[in-house]
């Protein structure tokens, strides 16, 4: 059985080749407890999940790692977040799917968008490529192959219980002037690495979602890369976390301007702000709202903008 909520490194002694597996649970599950999605926007965003998770562990930085699809069509928006440390939280918005689970009928031919934004270096990296399959692995691998320029695979399922993912990567190496390239165990030929590359996303290619769904990750390793030296490592923690808070939300409505916001207050004797993400609900009275703005107005005569 696989185990859940995890995700799981592992590379190819012999041959510059690392790979990832993920497999979400009760993570899924507390991303989807407020939502009911239609099972074709579910299982799309589940796949997402799945994904920005694999690419987050590809990646060397400390701070969050966002994939959104953006278009015209049913499902017009969707937004996954990973921090560093494997915190998510995802969400979709849609009107009237249609039955296609083409990714391309759903969000109407739209753009594809890898944010990395790492506080440490204060610097943010964006990726945007139009949609170039049918499903979200096909589209990531010509993410890949336009903007990361490094061969790479997913294969990626989901559905109201679980979601999971598999991830292939050819590393990039230095050739001798010999042309043969240092990797694993020592020199091996390019033409046996260019080989070994073809064979195993020929048999990774043969995984069912059932046995991404239920095989744990030696088991799964086996059945699919008998014929190499796999090393798996420790699996590292995924889960769903929340970053809304009562600041954030303050922030915003400081933006919105006293005005608006009074208005509502008017309106309705309360504002409400309730996150997409996770659904809890920030409420601000008239009391709440003007304490709101006189600290707003106090950071600014501070000198804090």
């Amino acid at each position: 059985m696989a185990q859940a909520d995890t995700l799981r490194r592992f590379v190819f002694e012999r041959y510059p080749f690392r790979g990832q597996l993920v497999h979400l649970g009760s993570a899924w599950a507390a991303m989807m407890e407020h939502h009911d999605y239609p099972p074709q926007v579910r299982d799309t965003l589940g796949e997402a999940v799945a994904a920005a998770a694999l690419l987050s562990s590809t990646l060397k930085y400390d701070g969050l790692l966002s994939l959104q699809l953006r278009g015209a069509g049913p499902m017009h928006l969707m937004l996954v977040e990973c921090t560093d440390g494997l915190a998510m939280r995802a969400v979709a918005r849609f009107r009237d799917p249609p039955d296609s689970r083409d990714l391309r009928e759903l969000s109407g031919d739209g753009t594809l968008t890898v944010t990395v934004e790492s506080g440490e270096a204060d610097n943010r990296y964006q990726g945007i490529v139009p949609l170039a399959g049918a499903s979200m692995s096909d589209c990531l691998r010509a993410y890949f192959e336009q903007s990361e320029q490094l061969p790479t695979r997913l294969w990626l399922r989901a559905d109201g219980a679980s979601a999971s993912g598999l991830l292939l990567q050819r590393l990039s190496v230095t050739s001798r002037p010999s042309g043969v390239t240092e990797s694993g165990a020592g020199g091996v030929p390019e033409d046996e690495i260019e080989d070994a590359w073809r064979r195993v996303q020929l048999v990774a290619g043969t995984v069912t979602t059932d046995e991404l769904a239920e095989l744990d990750d030696r088991s799964l390793l086996r059945r699919l890369f008998a014929e190499d030296d796999v090393r798996m490592f420790q699996s590292a923690p995924v889960f769903f976390r929340c970053r809304c808070s009562r600041e954030r939300v303050g922030n915003m409505l400081r933006a919105l301007g006293r005005d608006e916001v009074d208005s509502v207050l008017e309106e309705f004797g309360q504002v409400e702000v309730r996150c997409e993400f996770c659904s809890r609900a920030y409420r601000y009275d008239v009391v709440d709202a003007t304490a709101l703005f006189a600290a707003g107005a106090d950071a600014h005569r501070g000198g804090v903008h």
